[in-house]
């Protein structure tokens, strides 16, 4: 049998007019296309992933935005599961326009959500993504403080191990490689409150961990629409199944049957922004 060729970054710009750069583009921003890997660590895509970027192309023309067109293309092919928590949520419809933020901002948001959470949240279903374990650690009795009233809660972070202790997140190990690695979630899904904050690092030439830290970047959205805190709270727990198959089906019939946050969302929206503003305030 003959095995499917393998084709370079440079193939696929050229049978689809999508340039090399926008490809990596829309890698790092919605996970798609999603390539694999050659042992010395370069891109290779199939005939399928040409396929679907000639459909993102076509629903482009028809006047769709990238995420819209992404999201439209996977739908009529073969859809791959999203290998983010970002990517789930950026490639649909969520109402809010993606930021460039630095990592300070970032920090201020995620506690304003992680209060109200606690001030408002009755049985959520939380999860957080740390990129590295200190700073989960410098956040975690905050986390165990919303995990003791939530239905489920799980975290992920370079842990060296699954962890799951009662009254505290689960702890998911991700790579060196994940996608995971490289994002920032807080999501809170409750009956009558939910928020979600999802980011992914800018490359850039500043280190987790060097003094200034804090002025990272990173291209971040952050809502309360309801259905798309679901959605992040889905993917979510479908990447935990990767790590720990009994913990994601336990997050995933936790999500299942449960009913979403109030359709009209403007008192917490009013609340949470009026937190915001304090934090950032008194950051400054």
């Amino acid at each position: 049998m003959t095995r499917p060729a393998a084709l370079t970054i440079k193939d696929v710009a050229a049978q689809t007019g999508v340039a090399a750069g926008t490809i990596r583009m829309w890698e790092q921003r919605y996970g798609f296309p999603e390539p694999g890997r050659t042992a010395g660590g370069y891109r290779v895509y199939s005939e399928g992933d040409v396929e679907a970027l000639r459909r993102v192309v076509a629903y482009r023309h028809r006047g769709l935005s990238v995420p819209a067109a992404i999201e439209r293309a996977a739908e009529s092919g073969d859809k791959p599961e999203q290998p983010s928590i970002y990517a789930a949520v950026a490639s649909s419809e969520h109402g809010a326009r993606p930021q460039i933020l630095k990592k300070g901002t970032l920090v201020a948001i995620s506690r304003a959500i992680e209060h109200e959470a606690l001030a408002q949240a009755a049985t959520p279903v939380l999860f957080g993504a740390f990129q590295h374990e200190p700073f989960y650690r410098a956040v975690e009795a905050r986390y165990r403080s919303i995990a003791r009233y939530a239905d489920a809660a799980a975290v992920f972070a370079d842990f060296a191990d699954v962890r799951r202790e009662e009254g505290a997140p689960a702890e998911l190990p991700i790579g060196p490689d994940d996608k995971l690695g490289n994002e920032w979630a807080v999501i809170v899904d409750a009956p009558g409150y939910c928020a979600c904050l999802l980011a992914w690092e800018v490359p850039g030439i500043t280190e987790p961990g060097d003094p200034d830290d804090l002025s990272r970047r990173f291209e971040a959205i952050w809502t309360l629409d309801p259905v798309a805190t679901r959605r992040a709270a889905v993917a979510a727990a479908r990447l935990a199944t990767k790590t720990c198959p009994e913990l994601g089906r336990e997050l995933e019939a936790a999500l299942e049957d449960r009913p979403l946050a109030l359709d009209t969302p403007a008192p917490g929206l009013t609340a949470l922004t009026n937190r915001m503003v304090a934090y950032l305030d008194a950051a400054d």
